[in-house]
């Protein structure tokens, strides 16, 4: 969401399509398609990233690998790209999920070609190919933006570990070897503890890792801090709040110390969901897998405590619900809903 428009993406047949709506009121605004459609049995039809905007405009990665440069405004193609012929990759079996990172003037998407094509860098400007680099071919998560012994970087998580580069040259600064095993992408993005530390979120039992990394004289260097099957994070991104991570670990909803990696709590009641942390109200916000459903949760090591919930929509709910402007979004594959969220007094 950016100002009163949101944008996302969606299959409309054969067509794949950026969309942008009204936040006030559903309306769509402009839709940009292709004459793309990739679709397989467990998730259904469609593209599997969030589009980016950055400086008036919108990238949005498609899930056969089309990256498309649009105007924010209009919908205008300004560029394209087909990272598929750019990387040599294939495919993969859930389509491209990685929505694209714009730092300093360059695009960074996930391609998992082979032969250092893992990760590929475009001028944000005119589309053209910056960079080619990393060695991971199986990832359904996002390059992330972050900065580490004082250092911006660029992490990109993978079936190989996690691996670092330089925003503009693509350089690999550091990387962290840590196979996911028996062909498993990984896909939750890694969590910023700190100017040195980070998680690593696995699913399938291989479990979360917390990394302690320092810049010095003779280059960069990563230590594991601690590893923990307490939670194995596969598709549902986890959440940072005063010394705890909480996360799914398949249909257990979980906290987890970060000082150890020892699990405080886990219970049922959400299927497979998605958390959003809201910090300043120390609650975290729940959307379930199955039942459509909203739920508000205390952030607290103690136990579990729901204080309520309401439904917001029909069927599985696989996507991250959005709150900005004092509205909550949630959408699947079939339909949009926005709420109107009040403090208690009803202002």
């Amino acid at each position: 969401m950016v100002g009163d428009r949101l944008y996302t993406q969606e299959q409309r047949g054969e067509q794949e399509v950026v969309v942008c709506y009204s936040a006030d009121t559903g309306d769509e605004i402009w839709s940009h398609g292709d004459a793309v459609r990739f679709t397989e049995v467990v998730s259904g039809a469609g593209p599997r990233a969030t589009p980016t905007f950055h400086e008036g405009k919108i990238y949005a990665l498609g899930a056969k690998g089309v990256l498309n440069c649009l105007d924010a405004a209009t919908g205008r193609p300004l560029w394209s790209r087909d990272i598929v012929a750019d990387s040599g990759a294939k495919v993969p079996i859930w389509g491209f999920s990685a929505s694209p990172l714009v730092a300093r003037g360059v695009v960074t998407v996930f391609a998992g070609g082979p032969d250092g094509k893992s990760v590929l860098g475009y001028q944000a400007a005119s589309g053209e190919l910056a960079w080619a680099a990393g060695e991971g071919q199986l990832s359904y998560g996002s390059p992330h933006l972050a900065r580490l012994g004082g250092v911006e970087q660029v992490l990109m998580a993978t079936d190989a570990g996690l691996t670092a580069f330089h925003p503009t040259t693509g350089d690999v600064l550091w990387r962290h070897g840590w196979p996911s095993g028996d062909g498993m992408a990984r896909i939750v993005q890694p969590a910023i503890l700190s100017d040195s530390d980070v998680l690593i979120g696995t699913g399938m039992k291989v479990g979360t890792r917390r990394l302690h990394v320092t810049r010095g004289d003779d280059g960069w260097a990563d230590k594991e801090v601690w590893t923990t099957k307490a939670i194995n994070p596969y598709f549902n991104d986890l959440v940072i709040h005063e010394g705890h991570l909480y996360g799914f670990d398949g249909i257990f909803f979980t906290c987890v110390s970060l000082e150890d990696g020892q699990g405080k709590w886990r219970e049922r009641g959400y299927g497979g969901g998605q958390v959003l942390l809201l910090a300043d109200q120390g609650l975290l916000l729940v959307l379930t897998e199955k039942t459509g459903e909203v739920a508000l949760v205390r952030a607290t090591p103690d136990e579990l405590q729901e204080l309520g919930r309401f439904k917001v929509i029909e069927g599985k709910a696989w996507n991250h619900p959005v709150v900005a402007r004092g509205k909550l979004f949630v959408r699947n594959g079939e339909e949009m809903a926005c709420f109107e969220l009040k403090l208690e007094d009803g202002k």
